[in-house]
């Protein structure tokens, strides 16, 4: 299904036909899967569609456009169906092709080039901040005042299914594969691995047939989280940590739209934003659990031949092992207690029972900066007693994760239009009869009212009074706000984000309606 292709971002032309090998064999299965699954004539069809429509395009084949014409306004819709199938998944293959080549020209660049930096990578940053006369010092001083803060958003024209994304990441990893294959045996497997892939991908529906809902929403942004961010976000800062020598502060933390952005869209509500921050704790807690428990078989040390910190000493009594056999492992009996805190954790802040069910009862953490506390006691103890070698693999990417994620795993920011609060403050004000008619007073006397409202320490929200469900669901918005910033910690929701802001009263209306809900 391909004749030949200029990647066009390859600064390595000999290593050109590798991706060519690779378009290539993905479009050949591609082929045969089509021409198994559709027959002989429908791949017979496709393949002339492919043919005509190169030669009209590189080749300037008039009458080849011709013909192609004819060809596409004969098919019936069913054909036509397939055909598009066929290119759209063409295209798909031949992305992925094309990323993994981009990783393979780069890493080829590096090994030919060890002295060269490409640009934007933390190497040549470096030296940039070195030859402008910037130390390690004055990088940390400025992290310590950064947030670097990248958000996820919920997008709603997005239609890939989960599905197709997964068959995309296991196709990419099987070409990656290959390059490090050592034998035809290993190659051919390799090849019925991605025909399989293919074939899943030609029988599964490409696109949603119904629209997302928010907690369709909230899952794909959690699998980023799964598949990359617990685990390379602590490597970024294990590698700016090795350039600069000394800790760097957690300056880069997660944001997310997802489940509190309810600016226009009535379907995110007080439901969508706890359970945004349920499954978003579940799946940072599930990686702590499983990163312990790993832990937990790697440090079987014992007191016997090293030694420990009476801190750690002290946090291995806590652990109710009750196992003989684990009496001279303070590191491991520490892990089982920080293990059984954690799983308690889950359960109460889930509220589901965790992957692999603590030994013992134990209280809950009531922050994660007492995991984080823990960890650092381990981590301590294992310095002090010729350990080190045993925290960079897994400890102190655990260690880093839970500072940068916490119980809360990213920010999840509050959104609505001013209008909403304005409407919201003038039913509550006219309520507690302070402003009859909120919305039709000027600019200064609007500000006067909110001024009033903020300096006085009198609840606004009147009990018993029935509010419109439109303030009700705004009030109970900031109610979950709180109780979710006390069960996950205060970085759980931090911004709150006013959109069609035009004047000085539309910030103040918002502080004015945090304090009412807080009230």
């Amino acid at each position: 299904m391909i004749d030949t292709i200029n990647p066009g971002f390859s600064n390595l032309p000999e290593m050109e036909e590798l991706l060519i090998q690779d378009i290539r064999l993905l479009g050949s299965l591609l082929g045969e899967t089509i021409r198994e699954q559709e027959g002989e004539q429908t791949f017979e069809t496709i393949e002339t569609i492919r043919r005509l429509s190169t030669a009209f395009e590189h080749e300037a084949d008039s009458e080849a456009g011709r013909e192609l014409d004819r060809l596409l306004g004969s098919l019936e819709p069913e054909e036509a169906v397939q055909v598009a199938r066929a290119f759209c998944y063409f295209s798909h293959l031949t992305n992925i092709a094309e990323d993994r080549h981009r990783i393979r020209c780069t890493a080829a660049f590096l090994n030919r080039n060890p002295d060269k930096e490409p640009q934007g990578s933390l190497d040549h940053t470096f030296r940039l901040l070195t030859e402008a006369g910037v130390g390690p010092e004055q990088t940390c001083e400025a992290l310590k005042e950064s947030l670097v803060s990248p958000v996820l958003t919920a997008h709603p024209t997005e239609v890939q299914r989960r599905s197709i994304l997964d068959a995309t990441s296991a196709i990419e990893q099987l070409l990656a594969a290959r390059e490090t294959s050592g034998s035809s045996r290993e190659l051919k497997r390799n090849e019925a691995l991605l025909r399989a892939r293919i074939v899943q991908l030609w029988q599964t529906r490409l696109l949603r047939s119904t629209h997302l809902t928010v907690a369709d929403e909230i899952e794909n942004a959690l699998r980023f989280y799964q598949t990359s961010f617990l685990r390379e976000i602590p490597h970024l800062y294990a590698s700016l940590e090795e350039r600069l020598g000394m800790h760097v502060p957690p300056f880069l933390q997660m944001g997310s739209w997802i489940g509190g952005d309810r600016d226009g869209n009535p379907n995110v509500n007080v439901d969508t934003l706890v359970l945004a921050l349920r499954r978003q704790g579940e799946v940072a807690m599930r990686h702590y659990l499983h990163e312990l428990n790993e832990l937990r078989v790697e440090m079987p040390m014992s007191s016997r031949l090293v030694g420990f910190t009476p801190e750690l000493q002290a946090l291995a009594d806590k652990a109710d092992v009750g196992d003989p056999h684990r009496k001279d492992e303070p590191y491991r009996r520490a892990i089982i207690g920080i293990y059984s805190r954690l799983a308690t954790t889950h359960q109460k802040l889930t509220p589901k029972t965790p992957p692999r069910p603590a030994r013992s009862s134990a209280e809950p953490y009531g922050a994660a900066e007492e995991l984080l506390a823990d960890l650092s006691i381990v981590e301590t103890s294992l310095i002090a007693n010729k350990g080190a070698a045993l925290i960079d693999t897994r400890l102190r990417p655990l260690r880093r994760a839970v500072e940068v994620f916490g119980f809360h795993l990213a920010t999840v920011d509050l959104r609505q239009n001013s209008d909403v609060h304005e409407e919201v403050v003038a039913e509550l004000l006219a309520a507690a009869r302070i402003v009859g008619d909120y919305r039709n007073l000027g600019e200064e006397q609007k500000q006067s009212a909110l001024l009033s409202v903020l300096r006085d320490p009198r609840p606004l929200r009147v009990p018993g009074v029935s509010y419109s469900s439109k303030t009700a669901s705004e009030l109970a918005i900031l109610d979950a706000a709180c109780s979710l910033r006390k069960a996950y910690g205060k970085r759980a929701i931090r911004q709150y984000i006013i959109s069609h802001t035009e004047t000085v009263s539309d910030l103040s209306k918002r502080l004015s309606f945090r304090r009412m809900a807080a009230s």
